[in-house]
């Protein structure tokens, strides 16, 4: 039996944080059924890169039964009702009061299904002067300060993934998980609001602390650790480069000796301690770099490994895919098989789990008997 087996999710969503918080259920078991718009999830043409298909909505919307209705015409209202009637999760991430005009919000939805949990993702809540604004992951990176502690000295940068929609999915995820224990003992319901900016704002509470208690701004500092030195990346005479972090004394002391091969830069006055690094980075980072340069990338890496010093390679796309630890899964598609990166849970040592990807409205039709009949 799966986790979530008998567990019915319905969600009204679009682009990434909800579709990936109800891909992780589907993952986990449950059946979700995904309402679309007649033209689809606008996910679906964010790019066609693979076979055809977005990248973005293979990876997020596997396993999912896809149904196009029109929520504003009666029949297909109904119809929806009918399904959240007997839905255990309902997830949506339309514009702040949609459902709402609809008759989707959680207190008319309460009485029509007492126990029903639902997840209402939104940019940055459903109050508040913000809460009318479109929110994409990149308005929330900078508005919620992500971005300017991220890039180097000469600017702020986006982090190369959509880390705000994808956090924010995850914890949807996690707080419906909660909700559906609460349930499995109280018997009730319970409405989720989740928002990007609250999530991330929430994953800055170490730079926002060190502003607020400290006055101190944390400061972009490229592919190094803002308060750790030396931790980052540093290139390597082949022109390449390694990444390796040293947290404490005793390894700071492994690494000036069987590393850079001079002990006495261990006990040197500016590189005592973490903080009297980080106040003295450049002239460690040019004493590391200079030393470097004599080696190729995979000298280092068996240096740093042979005196148990944590580290990697600054590696490309093409070296992930070929990476000895990642982990793949083939699902179908519409148009073809497609390889993708396996989630990052194992359970039972189990294969990963491969759930197909559905083509624009593919089960309507069963979906619409089966609830018109059951309603």
């Amino acid at each position: 039996m799966k986790d979530l087996e008998g567990i019915l999710v319905v969600t009204l969503e679009q682009a990434v944080a909800a579709p990936y918080a109800s891909n992780l259920l589907a993952e986990s078991g449950a059946r979700v059924i995904k309402i679309e718009r007649a033209e689809g999830d606008f996910a679906r043409n964010y790019d066609h890169v693979v076979n055809g298909e977005s990248a973005y909505f293979v990876w997020l919307n596997r396993g999912k039964e896809s149904v196009c209705l029109d929520v504003k015409d009666p029949d297909d209202r109904e119809v929806l009702f009918a399904m959240l009637k007997q839905a255990d999760v309902f997830i949506q991430n339309l514009r702040a009061g949609a459902v709402s005009d609809i008759g989707l919000d959680y207190e008319s939805l309460k009485s029509l299904n007492p126990q029903l949990i639902m997840c209402s993702i939104s940019g940055y809540g459903e109050a508040g002067p913000y809460a009318k604004m479109k929110a994409y992951d990149l308005l929330v990176q900078a508005e919620s300060g992500l971005s300017s502690v991220t890039g180097t000295a000469d600017g702020p940068a986006r982090v190369g993934i959509s880390l705000c929609d994808i956090s924010t999915g995850m914890t949807a995820y996690s707080a419906i998980l909660r909700a559906l224990i609460k349930r499995s003992i109280s018997k009730t319901g319970t409405y989720i609001k989740v928002s990007l900016f609250d999530v991330i704002a929430d994953w800055m509470n170490v730079p926002l602390l060190h502003k607020e208690y400290a006055g101190v701004d944390t400061p972009r500092v490229g592919m190094n650790h803002a308060s750790i030195a030396p931790y980052g990346m540093y290139p390597t005479g082949d022109g390449k480069g390694v990444v390796f972090s040293i947290q404490n004394e005793r390894e700071w002391k492994v690494f000036c000796k069987g590393v850079l091969g001079d002990e006495s830069l261990a006990s040197d006055e500016r590189f005592v301690s973490i903080s009297k690094r980080v106040e003295n980075r450049a002239l460690l980072d040019e004493i590391i770099v200079n030393i470097f340069s004599n080696h190729e990338q995979k000298e280092l890496m068996e240096l740093l490994l042979n005196n148990n010093i944590a580290c990697g390679r600054l590696n490309s796309l093409e070296d992930v895919l070929s990476h000895p630890q990642r982990r793949s899964v083939t699902v179908d598609s519409p148009n073809g098989p497609i390889n993708l990166t396996a989630s990052g849970v194992v359970i039972n040592n189990d294969p990963p789990v491969s759930l197909p990807v559905p083509g624009l409205g593919e089960h309507t039709d069963s979906v619409k008997a089966e609830f018109k009949k059951n309603k």
